[in-house]
């Protein structure tokens, strides 16, 4: 028992900081100072360095030479090369599974997309809690289209890719109301109004009705745009020197 202790740590470790990273509850770029956290999360030295490690293969840590660790950034070069590579990898098996697709296919995504759809949310006004429901009922909609689909690697991919991109859009998420609280209201009403377009659920139940209509070609046009929505908002929530600030979720709100 004693021998699976520091995995079991390990594990723990892994998987809090895996969760606060996706949620931008540490923030992209943050320093991550083993002694802060060691006293978050009560996990000690070892289990920490190891669960870093783990998650710098995974590219959601970087080891600072001589520094530590930090929260990998965003950017918006990065945030360009992820959305080549879900065009690669999520739009085949979107059509595969358009194409193959039965009936409990075709129960899933409706009910994931009624499900996404009553997840009311105001953007620049959402709690975190708000904020980690619609990301759940999202994900859950996208992984529904695709759940017909019989390509292991190409899914396994296409999960990398949804969780870096998860953290693009909570932090883009976090983007244009900040600005404007300190007085910056250039471009704030193009910038939420991007969001907004982003989240909106019509968007989403063209792209349901296309794949349910195994209209093939809508599909693809449909998800193709629907991948350039975040870098939609990337720009219009650009300052004029080209760099981002993120707005503070409001807890319990």
């Amino acid at each position: 028992m004693q021998d699976k202790e520091p995995l079991t740590k390990t594990e723990a470790a892994y998987w809090l900081l895996r969760r606060d990273i996706l949620n931008t509850k540490l923030r992209p770029g943050a320093a991550l100072k083993l002694s802060a956290l060691r006293d978050a999360y009560g996990v000690g030295w070892t289990p920490l360095r190891e669960a870093l490690s783990r998650l710098e293969a995974e590219k959601l840590v970087t080891a600072i030479s001589n520094r530590g660790f930090a929260v990998a950034p965003v950017s918006r070069t990065e945030l360009e090369d992820l959305m080549r590579a879900r065009l690669v990898v999520e739009l085949p098996l979107l059509l595969e599974s358009i194409e193959k697709g039965g009936p409990v296919w075709e129960s899933a995504v409706v009910t994931a997309h009624y499900r996404l759809s009553r997840c009311k949310i105001v953007p620049d006004a959402a709690s975190e809690e708000m904020a980690d429901e619609w990301d759940e009922k999202h994900a859950a909609f996208h992984a529904a289209l695709l759940s017909a689909a019989t390509s292991s690697w190409l899914l396994r991919f296409q999960g990398t890719i949804s969780d870096q991109l998860r953290r693009h859009h909570r932090f883009l998420g976090l983007a244009p109301t900040q600005r404007a609280a300190a007085g910056l209201t250039i471009g704030y009403e193009t910038a939420v109004a991007a969001l907004r377009d982003a989240m909106a659920i019509e968007h989403h139940t063209e792209l349901m009705e296309a794949a349910l209509d195994r209209d093939i070609e809508r599909a693809r046009a449909l998800m193709t745009e629907h991948i350039g929505y975040t870098l939609q908002v990337y720009i219009k929530s650009e300052d004029e020197d080209g760099e981002l600030e993120p707005l503070k979720l409001r807890k319990g709100a």
